[in-house]
């Protein structure tokens, strides 16, 4: 058996060091045993995609690893992120009305105008924080507009966003422990009453959003309670924010990068959509997964005993070059492009179809509204700890107006 001990020694590395630590591991082997934190560590494409194509072999749900902990057993409770068939199957059909092409397409004009008004928000400034003034507000307010709750709250949801990804001294393929349970859940148990709270509203008074929806919605003859939902309605909420948000960061990042790409895009917005996927790629928001073994497996040449916990490194996947040519090249021409940012499989990201559409009328627009675009050299940004997400926090940009 390969054993390793793949913990790199930065608490918080650049993404270039990590992206090259990726690089390492996966170049020694696409499937590591990490005997220090006693998981699986996965960084091919090959080996990660037929993790994530067989759900009943590699499980999603991970509650045998958490230490038990009150509020985030509530969460867990409706989040079909974490959960097998057949009841994910169950919750998800529910939401997955809710984001029907049909629907998505049509909130392409809201989109549209909250980017407007948030860009008219910032007035004739030459300078401001891309995060703080558009990548954040945006997506916030359309899903918040969706699930029928007040998107002025929005400091609120980004406290509670910052907070489950703030695990920041963690090395890699590590679940939390108890002590970071016990942080995490006055967080949780703030966020739970609150949707809690709304989810009653609509019992009383029914509503046509997406929460007053689920509240009315039957699964098999039986209704969702309201414990069930509260899960649901976080991890949308949550999840259906940061992304988006990573999404235009990312983009902006790549694309002062590569000049020649945003020259080209400005000239031809049509090919936007084929650079965002290039963006996923490059910066997959979320660099990981975790599945767990339900039997002994073979695979990347190792046998796995089941009850294993295994890391699947999507970033590593993404840049893997068994599978992409030239994968360290960002190539908004790439075709085919599968990455495995969105996941696959029965847990596809639902809101796909969505960040899809914020990451590309938002840019249309940027790239209309300002002929340069190029992240502040003399200014302060932050990122996330690309273990965790590979995201901005605040991203100062300089920006000259169009003459139109």
């Amino acid at each position: 058996m390969s054993t390793t001990d793949v913990t790199p020694q930065p608490s918080q590395p650049t993404l270039d060091a990590f992206l090259t630590w990726l690089r390492n591991a996966r170049e020694g082997s696409p499937v590591l045993h990490d005997e220090k934190q006693r998981t699986w560590q996965l960084f091919g494409h090959a080996e990660i995609l037929r993790v994530l194509s067989d759900p009943a072999t590699f499980s999603s749900d991970m509650s045998r690893f958490i230490p038990p902990q009150a509020d985030f057993a509530l969460f867990s409770r409706g989040n079909f992120a974490r959960m097998d068939p057949p009841k994910h199957r169950k919750l998800r059909d529910l939401v997955s009305q809710a984001f029907t092409p049909r629907v998505v397409s049509g909130l392409a004009p809201r989109i549209a105008t909250v980017t407007n008004e948030l860009l008219a928000g910032v007035g004739d400034a030459e300078r401001f924080d891309l995060v703080g003034s558009l990548a954040h507000p945006l997506p916030v307010i359309v899903i918040a507009e969706l699930l029928g709750i007040p998107a002025e709250d929005r400091d609120a949801f980004r406290t509670w966003a910052d907070t489950m990804l703030s695990r920041e001294s963690e090395g890699p393929g590590t679940l939390p422990d108890q002590a970071t349970m016990n942080r995490l859940g006055p967080v949780l148990g703030e966020m739970n009453r609150y949707l809690l709270s709304h989810i009653q509203q609509r019992r009383e008074r029914p509503t046509d959003d997406l929460i007053g929806q689920l509240v009315g919605a039957e699964v098999e003859g039986h209704r969702l309670e309201d414990e069930e939902i509260v899960g649901f309605v976080g991890l949308l909420l949550i999840a259906g924010h940061i992304t988006t948000t990573a999404l235009l960061g990312n983009a902006i990042l790549c694309l002062d990068e590569h000049p020649a790409a945003a020259a080209e895009l400005r000239a031809d917005p049509a090919r936007l959509p084929a650079a965002i996927e290039e963006v996923l790629r490059c910066r997959a928001p979320f660099p990981r997964l975790a599945r767990r073994t339900t039997r002994e497996v073979e695979l990347g040449g190792q046998r796995i005993p089941a009850d294993q916990l295994l890391m699947l490194w999507i970033a590593s996947a993404n840049r893997d070059s068994a599978h992409f040519r030239d994968p360290d090249a960002f190539d908004i021409h790439r075709k085919p492009n599968q990455h495995l940012s969105f996941g696959h499989s029965i847990h596809f990201c639902l809101g796909a179809p969505l960040a899809r559409l914020e990451a590309k009328i938002a840019l249309e627009i940027l790239l209309d509204r300002y002929r340069t675009i190029a992240v502040a050299r003399d200014d302060r940004c932050e990122f996330h700890n690309p273990w965790r997400m590979i995201s901005a926090r605040r991203l100062p940009v300089d920006v000259q107006r169009s003459s139109h």
